[in-house]
């Protein structure tokens, strides 16, 4: 008689939707698939959610898996940098600032300029920007929204907490606040911001359990085990099973470039975030704002499918159409440059492609000097909803040198959160589970030569329009 299946169920509660996976421990066969969505709300630079949706939607969407009495672990992951601020009562006393809220720009610009960008590179890992939890809580004293709260959270700490009554929080998330250092908190940041100790959750070691379920939670069993959990791009990491070095690039509406590290990153200028990997290590991250938005747009204004790309030309495009993070030069906009009267439109828009993937490869090489690791000799991982298009596939590519491998697997935060719940069972560090479900197969593009014209071509755009692009 065949064994009974093992199922852990993963959570990913992500900006706009929550999403589970019922997973075989064992195999990592996806069993059932549940997702709620939430809503986010603000005007201007406000984006906020109300914390109590999170909890509905983790209840609806952990049901519908199928699978949820069943599940013998579980384990919630998050949107990274979200400020929670709880009363006595633990009801919310605002609604959650997500980390896309930059209202908080003022009071970064304020903290830097306290301590200075070279003290939190090295205290912190990051210098703040107004995604860091650090700022969002200095913008809600500064505005008199502070003063009834008791406790401060994260997205994926509340659920977790709202699970199992424990308040307990985990290296890779809280290492994106800016009041977290490799020696724990910080405690003269806390009282920089004014921020108690006893506000804020117990950090525990990686692969800890952060309690069991008390009560009926969308069907789970009282007494399941849950796992501490992890911030969003630390799960996408376990979710890969990532090795030292392994270069990943996701395009999606903005792009990211990270890579699990031995060394620990304090890049002063703020291109590289030194967040900390689940698992031990570090997770140096890039980010980028202009992706598949930016590139997207631009196929619309020139009427063509985002796949109708053409070889050739001398145009140069620097698809800075948002401003950008990387590099820094948050005032820009869009750049071309080079057209000639036999430029055609299928080469202006490859010329988007590799403006926008120029800037994310040379974020993946800040991220791996930061982290002070040789890139390994495994193929770049592209993930994301970008690298499903030959374009896009083809550019980074050409534009990289190395070869390329799209994962098959999708939902990657929550089959990240799924490998560590299977990894409170079986006692394996979670980045194994995911290599033993091979969670990173997929097809691999051989390496072509690095296209050195193109990429002499964008750095010199790039360096001579400096001053048309602007940084304020």
């Amino acid at each position: 008689m065949a064994a009974a299946r093992r199922i852990v169920i993963g959570v990913d509660s992500s900006t706009q939707a929550t999403k589970a996976l019922a997973v075989d421990a064992d195999t990592g066969e996806v069993l059932g698939e549940g997702r709620a969505a939430h809503l986010v709300s603000g005007v201007g630079g406000a984006r906020e959610s109300d914390p109590e949706a999170w909890w509905r939607a983790l209840l609806d969407a952990v049901a519908a898996t199928g699978h949820a009495a069943a599940a013998e672990a579980v384990s919630v992951a998050g949107q990274q940098h979200g400020l929670v601020a709880l009363d006595a009562g633990g009801s919310p006393v605002h609604p959650a600032l997500l980390w896309n809220d930059t209202r908080s720009a003022g009071q970064a610009a304020a903290l830097v300029g306290a301590l200075g960008r070279e003290e939190w590179a090295r205290r912190t890992g990051s210098v703040p920007g107004a995604s860091f939890t650090v700022t969002k809580w200095a913008w809600l004293r500064e505005h008199g929204l502070a003063d009834a709260v008791t406790a401060v959270r994260l997205p994926h700490d509340y659920l977790t907490e709202r699970l199992t009554g424990r308040p307990v929080t985990e290296r890779s998330d809280v290492s994106g606040t800016g009041w977290w250092g490799e020696g724990g908190y910080d405690e003269e940041i806390l009282e920089l911001v004014g921020l108690e100790r006893s506000y804020l959750p117990e950090v525990v070691a990686p692969g800890a359990a952060a309690g069991e379920v008390r009560g009926e939670a969308g069907g789970l069993r009282p007494g399941t085990p849950v796992a501490v959990g992890a911030g969003d791009n630390a799960a996408a990491a376990l979710g890969l099973g990532l090795t030292y070095g392994q270069p990943v690039v996701s395009l999606g509406t903005s792009g990211t470039a990270y890579a699990v590290t031995r060394g620990r990153p304090a890049d002063p200028s703020g291109v590289v975030a030194g967040f900390a990997a689940a698992h031990g290590g570090w997770l140096p991250l890039a980010c980028t704002l202009n992706c598949t938005l930016a590139v997207d747009r631009v196929a619309a204004l020139l009427g063509r499918d985002r796949e109708a790309v053409e070889p050739g030309g001398s145009a140069v495009m620097l698809p800075f159409l948002d401003g950008e993070r990387t590099p820094d030069l948050p005032y820009a906009s869009g750049l071309v440059h080079g057209l000639r009267h036999d430029t055609t439109a299928g080469q202006l828009l490859q010329a988007a492609y590799d403006g926008a993937a120029y800037a994310l490869l040379g974020a993946l090489d800040e991220v791996l000097r930061a982290g002070a690791e040789e890139a390994s000799d495994a193929p770049l991982l592209l993930i994301g909803g970008g690298a499903k298009g030959r374009a896009w596939r083809e550019t980074v590519r050409r534009l990289s040198g190395r070869a390329v491998q799209v994962p098959a697997a999708g939902e990657l935060v929550a089959l990240g959160a799924a490998a560590q719940a299977a990894g409170l069972l079986t006692g394996e560090d979670p980045a194994a589970v995911a290599r033993r479900w091979g969670t990173a197969a997929g097809p691999v593009l051989e390496p072509v030569a690095r296209d050195e014209a193109a990429l002499a071509r964008i750095a010199s755009t790039l360096a001579e329009g400096a001053g048309l692009l602007g940084r304020g």
